[in-house]
């Protein structure tokens, strides 16, 4: 009897896993704390997929060359507030505000479930991004600021975090390539559990005026194809040593190997984004400049898409 009771439980386990396999549903290795019935993107969107076995593609030591063979890897985030992009968790009791976009053609109306003290990126730019929990949708808005009880922000995107959607082609949301902003952050908690399992954000000085697939949005100002386009996907090579980085610093450079990053935005070279946390440890962190712009590659990405 004892027998057939452990062989039940192992059957149920083992139909449990199963159905958890063949769902679909992207089993994150850190969910959001706060949020964690809420996956970010099914398992088939790009964002949440592996590039190890991508092509390296033709033209990548010149796109590579373009954004800067010596500069170095920098961590856009750290322990303070005045480093990263924040986000906020909001629920069904949070009330949902009206919002004035300065480009409303290519913006979400909303509402918003702003929360009454929202995160706010310090900065130029602004962004505050917000996971309703209970809906799990993702709000993002760029240039957000409230002026005497109202609501403005530059553009905002919303997303159903379920599904694999893109915004109509040529539309901006709070990114300048049309993406979203909390997939590609470096998040502490996924650090310390030891897995990054999407890729990351990243910026470069001057892009081309075209994008790429998931990229639906372009901010460049030249045609130069020596320019890398927005939504370019590059990896860490697999070559380049990393046994001597902390271990936090290896995840997030295991995480560049196995899925990449991909260009959001015009700005400093080599900046991938992070969210603020005040574990970080910032002269830690400051080690991953000894990663350069030629220990990566730009890989194909022409026949990548979400649901495949």
């Amino acid at each position: 009897m004892r027998i057939l009771k452990l062989s039940s439980k192992f059957l149920i386990l083992f139909a449990l896993i199963s159905a958890m396999s063949f769902s679909g549903k992207h089993i994150q290795a850190t969910p959001l704390p706060r949020a964690k019935n809420c996956e970010i993107f099914p398992k088939t969107n790009v964002w949440n997929k592996e590039i190890t076995h991508l092509p390296v593609r033709s033209n990548s030591r010149r796109l590579i060359r373009s954004i800067g063979l010596e500069d170095g890897l920098h961590p856009d985030f750290g322990s303070k507030r005045i480093y990263g992009i924040p986000y906020s968790i909001s629920d069904n009791s949070t009330a949902m505000a009206g919002v004035s976009f300065y480009y409303p053609d290519e913006s979400d109306s909303g509402p918003y479930p702003i929360p009454l003290r929202p995160k706010i990126e310090a900065g130029s730019d602004h962004h505050i991004l917000i996971v309703q929990r209970d809906e799990c949708r993702l709000y993002e808005l760029y240039d957000a600021q409230k002026v005497q009880g109202r609501w403005f922000a530059g553009s905002g995107a919303i997303w159903d975090l379920n599904s694999n959607r893109l915004r109509p082609n040529g539309w901006t949301s709070a990114d300048a390539a049309g993406l979203p902003i909390l997939p590609g952050l470096v998040r502490y908690d996924e650090t310390a559990k030891g897995t990054i399992d999407h890729a990351l954000r990243f910026t470069a000085p001057t892009t081309r005026t075209s994008h790429i697939y998931p990229a639906r949005h372009d901010a460049g100002d030249s045609s130069n194809r020596s320019l890398p386009p927005m939504g370019l996907r590059v990896r860490l090579k697999a070559s380049v040593d990393i046994s001597h980085f902390s271990k936090k610093n290896q995840v997030i450079l295991n995480a560049l190997k196995r899925y990449g990053m991909i260009l959001a935005d015009n700005g400093s070279p080599w900046f991938i984004t992070g969210a603020p946390d005040r574990r970080w440890n910032d002269d830690d962190l400051h080690e991953l400049h000894r990663i350069k712009g030629a220990d990566f590659e730009a890989v194909s990405t022409k026949h990548f898409r979400n649901g495949s």
